[in-house]
């Protein structure tokens, strides 16, 4: 079968690789149909995760067959109503679980908080959008990027601050009386937003990290020591796919609104050129068609 194959720094190729096999009686055989490139891909290719070796196989997932274990409970049958458009479920398989789980769950987001985004990729995108669901009074996005500012006020954001042309911090004082953010999500990965980030919080407040850090970055206790803050950091997992299952099947959850460019998977290493530079080519998720 073929598989997409990390082969060292900025290198990613398609390769044969053996069929999986069941190691397990709790193990399930899936026939891939449709997948995505993941930030954390981006930074693989580009050597940031030391943990992962040449000769890895990419994505989730990035072959045409994959060994699930535990598949009697990590696997989740796709409810009536739901299946309309299986290229937006890939989404609740990727960006959807991070931005819910890692930035908005673990900042504890709440009704009437603020929260501010560092960051308007899709990780962050899709934060904007499940912060949504605890009723704060303010969601505020900030990014470079003039056009994913448009696209995180189109998709609910109270507020956005473009931290190239404008004091970020100063403006989040601003908004929120001189107090700062209740919750912070870092959904970039680079020492600057989490220096960034730090400086955003209320006393008390949360910073959730969902960034992928490929090099140290300074936490400035100096002038956090006495604020009570809490910072978190998360691995995503499934606990939340039945509840985003159910959002997409009642139509209160449009993953689909993040895909911009679909691929065969003949075309990966265009998909991840496209990906990879997406202020080029204004790309938020690309789904990669496997069949």
């Amino acid at each position: 079968m073929r598989a997409l194959v990390y082969d060292g720094f900025n290198s990613v190729s398609l390769r044969e690789k053996p069929f999986p096999l069941l190691a397990s009686p709790t193990d399930a055989i899936v026939k891939v149909t449709k997948t995505t490139i993941c930030g954390t891909d981006l930074h693989i290719r580009k050597s940031d995760v030391a943990t992962c070796q040449p000769g890895r196989t990419l994505g989730h997932e990035g072959a045409e067959h994959v060994r699930i274990p535990h598949a009697d409970s990590s696997l989740y049958p796709i409810p009536d109503g739901a299946d309309d458009d299986d290229a937006a479920l890939v989404m609740l398989s990727d960006v959807f679980p991070t931005g819910l789980e890692c930035g908005v769950l673990n900042g504890k987001v709440q009704p009437g908080g603020t929260v501010v985004i560092v960051g308007s990729g899709p990780v962050g995108l899709a934060a904007v959008i499940t912060a949504q669901m605890y009723s704060p009074s303010q969601v505020v996005a900030i990014e470079v990027d003039v056009k994913r500012l448009e696209v995180a006020r189109r998709l609910g954001a109270t507020d956005t601050i473009n931290s190239a042309e404008t004091d970020a911090v100063a403006q989040v004082k601003a908004l929120t009386e001189g107090k700062g953010a209740d919750a912070v999500i870092e959904a970039v990965g680079v020492p600057a937003t989490f220096d960034l980030c730090q400086s955003l919080l209320a006393p008390g407040g949360v910073l959730a990290n969902v960034g992928v850090h490929g090099t140290k970055v300074d936490l400035h206790l100096q002038n956090l020591w006495d604020k009570n803050i809490a910072i978190t950091t998360r691995l995503v997992d499934t606990t939340t796919t039945p509840m985003l299952l159910k959002l997409v099947q009642s139509g209160k959850l449009k993953p689909s609104l993040l895909i911009t460019h679909h691929f065969k998977l003949g075309d990966v290493e265009k998909a991840y050129e496209t990906f990879g530079d997406a202020s080029k080519h204004g790309t938020l998720k690309v789904v990669i068609n496997v069949d």
